[in-house]
């Protein structure tokens, strides 16, 4: 017994032992973790010193350090870094290996360079949580895995390359998130054995192929998104079996096919994304069984059918979009019991019949769209019952009868869209009282009544009421301060323009045209200094036209054709540098033409019958304006010397042109080679220092790779092949062309009896469609100018005029000196691209007219502004509105800038240029060739923008609100 007792009996010295090992492993470690903390400090810029605390103390206690988080036993579990603004790369996966480390929280700051390529085969096994999103981090996803972790977030960074296979290793993984990366490749099927994962998203990155059919085997998913991405083929049917899923987005993609009814037993599903793809067929009867919907948008398919009265289940339901398809029928009266509906979109659809009765008395509406249907019938009183109805937008349907006397005491609107219906009757009472609405369109309508009352509208910015039957005077609208567009065309307005109408600072579109407006036009009206377009044609205007028009800082367009206008046209009108269309055609004004800005190009159509009016411009169809001769003998002697004089100095510049015409003849080499084949060639040099490292040989072969051709000394060329042979230009064309800054100078052409090429310069450099993303709005601009320069080049000092023919970005280069080089197109060269073609071009299959540049030009302008470097006429898709053209002049009246500018341009800095250009290119790229502006007042345009920027400072912003 004693001996048994003696052997667990422990001598002290060891218990001792034990605890000073204890104690030294602990230390070390303790240490170990001070150094590995000052080591991570020591790699990166903490701007921001939020990392002072992190430094060498009396007590190096790391547990007090910002950001470390300790547990009893004084160890660093937990590393909370985020959103402190910290850079520079993890050189090493050091910092991972602190022992006991379980959460790592590095988001949203400014990491770079690629994740430590270890970083999942090294850390200790306690991690259970990594963030590194929001940084710009680099390169590929690390291999390996760690079992243990719960949450991996690496989204929001630079990330490139596929999602390997390991992922499916992670085994624990609650959270999983690689959103907002570069990502490409297929969505790996070994997600499927991630079957503790809660919350799943790949979306924002580039990855293709279709969504796996494994994912099925993920029953603990609640979030899966997978938008924005390359995806395609069918939505797998086993995502039906998800029976803990709550959310589910798959938008913008190429999803075909039908939805799978399985979706439809999804109990727990609260959001159903699917826009934006290729889904066709119906929906599923069963999706109307899944009660706990909040959400439902299906929009921007190409879903079909009628939607059931099974609607009426979807009693939670907040949002349902289903607008950009093809779904017909009548709107289910289903949807007028739903409680919680806010928000019903069913736009751009073929729905028919009349809006359901009892719309809005038992739904919480805030948002109705119903536009572009075929609906018929008159508007429901209950569609404001809700009380908080901020958005009616029912436009291109065939509604009739009056406009609802409930819809005048619908305080809460804000934006009412009713135009291109049948809507008759007067407006009903307080619907001019309206203290919110800022966006109104009633036009092309039957309504009437008079409107010569005050409008007590203070938010107004958009005003339309034209194509009615609106009669009396003018609307008083004093009120309205912010108003920036107005139009009451083609209506049955009479009375004189209100002095009231001067009083709208931020004005800038005006349209009264083709109404019984009398008077004179008031000087008053150049108070608005942010017009562009101005339009008083067709009416009884009397009077002259104000000088004070001439103090207009950015009129673009303006008509006053067809009134009664009389008198001389004010001189320094023409003095407006922004002023690129004007019509004074059909009134009695009398004189002469000003001879400056847009009446320099002014078409005849734009000033006929004005019988006393005169030009010395033929081109206008005008009476020459007579010269008052003075009888003078001295001024009779001037004349007699002054001719004496002229022929001389011509006789002497005739000579000298002679020689210098002849010496010209000298040094345009031509170089004549027969090749083993028989067929002859001839190069035509206009520089003598490549006649000897051009051949005919280097020329051709240089088609069979990329078409540029380097010579022995390095320097390089660009081959084009002209399509037709007798559309080479003239020898002294081609060298004139080469004279312009902007203009890839030609160096020689290279011609046989079947073909021809021209021979550029290759310039240092990047064409413009490479970089045209994240260019800052100066350098566009710079772009604009240079190109518009080369133009009036061609157009204003090439006799005959040259038309350039191929204006897109992937036809001028960016040097190294950001100066752009246009790579002229020519009549007669290959790949001119369809969508730079005006449409005069594609009818006669060739650019024959500066004018058809113009239009070119106006593209170019539009691929600035939206950086959207405009596809081919097969890709465009820009909904209802066709072509890039159509679509932007749709946003820009409607006031919708914000969905087409490009997000990288400054409008806080450059808010006038931004908007006069749009301007400019759309009247650049409208469909009859003579209103387009020639390319003089095109530059000067660009010229008055970019000088006047700073004088307008708040015309974009603005502008902006509208939409």
């Amino acid at each position: 017994m004693s001996t048994s007792h003696h052997h667990h009996h422990h001598p002290p010295h060891l218990i001792t032992t034990i605890i000073f090992f204890f104690f030294l492993n602990f230390s070390c470690l303790h240490a170990n973790e001070f150094e590995i903390l000052l080591s991570f400090k020591s790699s990166i810029q903490d701007p921001l010193r939020h990392l002072s605390s992190w430094s060498y103390s009396s007590t190096n206690d790391v547990c007090l350090w910002n950001g470390v988080v300790c547990n009893n036993l004084s160890r660093v579990v937990s590393l909370d870094l985020s959103g402190k603004n910290i850079s520079g790369q993890l050189l090493t996966s050091t910092t991972f290996r602190l022992p006991f480390l379980r959460t790592i929280n590095l988001s949203n700051n400014n990491f770079s360079g690629p994740i430590p390529h270890d970083i999942f085969t090294t850390s200790f096994p306690f991690l259970r949580y990594l963030n590194l999103s929001n940084n710009n981090f680099s390169g590929s996803i690390p291999r390996g895995f760690l079992p243990n972790l719960y949450t991996l977030d690496l989204s929001n960074n630079i990330l490139t390359g596929e999602i390997y296979n390991d992922i499916g290793l992670f085994s624990n993984l609650r959270v999983l998130d690689l959103g907002g990366n570069i990502l490409t490749g297929p969505v790996p099927t070994y997600l499927g054995n991630l079957s503790r994962l809660e919350f799943l998203t790949l979306a924002s990155n580039q990855l293709t192929g279709g969504i796996p059919a494994e994912l099925g085997l993920m029953k603990s998913l609640k979030w899966i998104y997978f938008g924005y991405n390359n995806l395609s083929g069918e939505i797998p049917y086993q995502i039906g079996g998800l029976s803990s899923l709550n959310h589910l987005d798959l938008v913008y993609n190429n999803l075909s096919g039908p939805i799978p009814t399985s979706l439809g037993d999804l109990k727990e599903l609260e959001y159903m994304f699917l826009y934006q793809n290729k889904l066709s067929g119906q929906i599923p009867p069963s999706i109307f069984s899944l009660k706990n919907l909040n959400s439902l948008d299906f929009s921007d398919n190409s879903l079909s059918g009628e939607i059931p009265e099974l609607v009426a289940q979807l009693q939670r339901l907040q949002v349902l979009h289903l607008f950009s398809n093809n779904f017909s029928g009548k709107i289910p009266q289903g949807v007028t019991s739903l409680p919680r509906l806010q928000v019903l979109q069913l736009w751009s659809n073929r729905f028919s019949g009349e809006i359901p009765a009892n719309l809005g008395k038992h739904n919480n509406l805030t948002v109705l769209d119903l536009s572009t249907n075929n609906l018929t019938g008159k508007l429901p009183d209950t569609l404001c019952d809700s009380g908080h109805l901020t958005k009616l937008i029912l436009f291109f349907n065939s509604l009739d009868g009056v406009i609802p006397a409930s819809l005048g005491a619908c305080k809460s609107l804000e934006r009412v869209r009713l135009q291109s219906n049948g809507f008759s009757g007067k407006l009903p009472r307080g619907f001019t009282e309206l203290q919110l609405v800022n966006f109104l369109d009633l036009s092309n309508n039957n309504l009437g009544g008079n409107i010569g009352t005050t409008w007590d509208m203070p938010q107004l910015e958009m005003l339309n009421l034209g194509k009615n039957n609106f009669s009396g005077d003018l609307p008083d609208l004093s009120r309205s301060k912010r108003l920036k567009k107005l139009d009451i065309s083609k209506n049955i307005i009479s009375g004189m323009v209100p002095l009231g109408l001067m009083t709208f600072p931020e004005l800038m579109d005006l349209d009264l045209s083709e109404n019984e407006i009398t008077g004179v036009i008031p000087s008053e009206l150049s108070s608005c200094k942010n017009l562009v377009n101005l339009d008083m044609s067709h009416n009884n205007l009397t009077g002259e036209i104000p000088s004070s028009f001439s103090e207009f800082p950015v009129l673009s367009d303006l008509d006053l054709s067809c009134n009664r206008l009389s008198g001389e046209i004010p001189k320094n009108i023409g003095n407006i540098e922004s002023l690129v269309q004007v019509n004074i055609s059909h009134n009695l004004l009398h004189g002469s033409l000003p001879l400056t800005g847009a009446f320099l190009a002014i078409n005849a159509t734009a000033v006929v019958g004005n019988t006393d009016l005169c030009s010395v411009n033929n081109a206008t169809g005008l009476r020459p304006c007579e010269v008052e001769r003075k009888r003078s003998t001295k001024c009779w002697w001037f004349v007699v010397t002054s001719t004496i004089v002229a022929f001389l100095v011509v006789l002497v510049s005739g000579f000298f042109i002679a020689l210098v015409i002849q010496r010209t003849h000298n040094v345009l080499e031509v170089k004549k080679v027969e090749q083993e084949d028989g067929t002859k060639w001839e190069i035509q040099f206009f520089d003598l220092r490549f006649m000897r490292s051009i051949t005919v040989n280097m020329i051709l072969s240089s088609l069979k790779e990329q078409s540029v051709i380097e010579d022995k000394n390095g320097v390089r060329f660009v081959v084009k092949e002209v399509k037709k042979y007798d559309s080479l230009p003239k020898i002294s064309e081609i060298r004139k062309l080469s004279e312009h800054k902007n203009i890839l100078k030609v160096v020689a052409t290279c011609r046989s009896e079947q073909v021809a090429y021209l021979i550029y310069e290759d310039v240092e450099g990047k064409r413009l469609r490479q970089i045209l993303n994240g260019l800052s709005w100066e350098k566009r601009r710079n772009v604009m100018m240079g190109i518009a320069e080369a133009l009036r080049f061609l157009h204003c000092q090439c006799f005959p005029a040259v038309v350039a023919g191929h204006l897109s970005p992937e036809n001028i280069v960016v040097d190294v000196k950001d100066e752009p080089r246009l790579c002229l197109g020519l009549p007669g060269l290959l790949c001119m691209d369809a969508v730079y073609m005006a449409p005069e071009t594609r009818e006669h299959k060739e650019a024959t007219s500066t004018k058809s540049d113009i239009y070119g030009f106006g593209i170019l302008m539009l691929d600035l502004l939206t950086g959207k470097s405009s596809p081919g006429d097969e890709d465009l898709e820009f909904g209802v509105n066709g072509s890039l053209v159509n679509w932007a002049r749709y946003s820009y009246s409607n006031c919708q800038v914000d969905t087409w500018i490009d997000s990288s341009i400054d409008t806080s800095v450059h808010q006038h240029e931004v908007v006069h250009v749009m301007n400019l290119a759309l009247n650049c790229t409208v469909v009859d060739p003579q209103q387009r502006p020639c390319i003089k007042n095109v530059l000067k345009a660009l010229e008055s923008i970019s000088s006047s920027s700073s004088s307008c400072t708040t015309l974009f912003s603005k502008l902006l609100s509208l939409a």
